[in-house]
């Protein structure tokens, strides 16, 4: 297929348009977190005299060093058990594909439509009887669960298209299906696990409404959790409040950064092979 000249140029100028709308919040952002604290600056303006110091205000201020430790603890109870329950039922349903498989993934997909906001009031109730509330463990249990959904339609799509003769010489040589999965299929699937791997710290790492309705200390939720703590506590100085924000985007930013061909190759791959 061709494509004209001219739709080349139109493709092009949505492409800089595009990222013009997603590039200048982040500058503003920037430029804003760079006056003198306490000021309201008008709009984007580089300051006459930059205050580098905002940043480590911010960090200290916000404590982000504990922040940083709770968050790395949420994204290590969550992400590796989501990627293991995630693979062993994407394996089933896509391979081994038992009786009544297909009912058990529409379930599965019914999930996927599941909001948040919906069934945040039951799921307080419930991790109050559990007795959970403010605690690491009512954001980890919950994520695990709300995160099975996707992780599991994410890979048996990458499952259901494994050749069977693959599964069928694996087989004739002995291979039980435990072995079958985690030396055959598992190995196939590092592009599929690793790109789920970075959606999931992704949005471990951003979950904003379980860490604030069931966490009341700031110390024990997510990043992007604790900003509402630290918006409420310096929200009229805006500078220290955008440095903050900066701080709690960057290691998302330079997570995506840095795996962005892995997660790019795996949704080409799939792409093919649908």
């Amino acid at each position: 297929m061709i494509v004209g000249r001219r739709e080349a140029l139109v493709g092009r100028a949505l492409l800089v348009a595009l990222m013009a709308v997603t590039i200048v919040p982040f500058v503003s952002l920037f430029v804003t977190a760079l006056h003198p604290s306490g000021t309201y600056p008008p709009g984007v303006q580089w300051p006459a005299d930059p205050q580098w110091s905002n940043f480590g205000d911010a960090f200290r201020a916000a404590n982000m060093g504990r922040l940083l430790e709770s968050t790395g603890l949420i994204v290590l109870g969550v992400v590796p058990a989501s990627l293991l329950f995630g693979t062993m039922a994407g394996f089933g349903l896509g391979q081994i594909r038992m009786r009544g498989s297909r009912v058990v993934f529409l379930l599965f997909l019914l999930g996927l439509t599941l909001p948040f906001e919906g069934i945040i009031i039951p799921l307080y109730y419930t991790i109050r009887d559990m007795g959970l509330l403010n605690t690491r463990w009512a954001i980890i249990l919950p994520l695990i669960g709300l995160f099975m959904p996707f992780s599991i339609v994410w890979m048996r799509a990458h499952f259901i298209t494994m050749p069977a003769e693959l599964t069928e010489a694996a087989k004739v040589d002995g291979a039980n299906v435990w072995q079958l999965f985690w030396r055959i299929h598992v190995p196939l699937a590092m592009p599929a696990l690793s790109s789920l791997a970075i959606l999931l710290f992704l949005w471990t790492w951003n979950q904003f409404l379980l860490a604030i309705v069931l966490v009341d200390d700031p110390l024990k939720r997510t990043m992007a959790g604790a900003l509402g703590a630290f918006q409420g506590q310096w929200g009229t100085d805006i500078p220290l409040l955008c440095a903050g924000s900066l701080l709690i985007l960057t290691p998302t930013l330079l997570v995506f950064f840095v795996f962005q061909r892995q997660f790019v190759s795996a949704l080409l791959a799939g792409a093919v092979k649908s």
